[in-house]
């Protein structure tokens, strides 16, 4: 049962828009600091789900933050009209460095857990 709330709670804390805010930090604030943000605080939750000896929490979480975050992209769009398409992100469409950033986001976290694992292994 405590594993289950632990991995639950991972969850549930993965599902904060870590790409949307990066992205918007980046939009408004024209700083790097979501990103930086966004890299550390994913890595920290892929080592508590490592820790737990549970990738679940890691594959779902990430699914979930990158669907939450292309749905206040949607909802920024609507409410801005055109949004921040007007050449911001350009050669790319938002929606496209959205999943871009998701999936460059997975290495750093599967490297913190790599090292995590290594760690754990008994030296011979």
């Amino acid at each position: 049962m405590r594993k289950f709330i632990i991995n639950l709670l991972i969850i549930c804390l993965y599902c904060f828009p870590f790409g949307y805010v990066s992205m918007y930090q980046d939009w408004a604030n024209a700083s790097m600091i979501g990103y930086l943000t966004m890299i550390v605080g994913t890595s920290i939750l892929a080592v508590s789900s490592r820790v737990f000896n549970n990738i679940i929490p890691f594959m779902v979480g990430n699914l979930a933050s990158a669907m939450i975050s292309l749905y206040f992209l949607y909802r920024m769009d609507i409410t801005l009209g055109d949004g921040w398409d007007h050449g911001y992100f350009k050669p790319f469409a938002p929606h496209q460095v959205l999943l871009l950033i998701s999936c460059l986001n997975l290495l750093p976290q599967l490297l913190v857990m790599w090292l995590t694992n290594r760690k754990k292994e008994p030296v011979r």
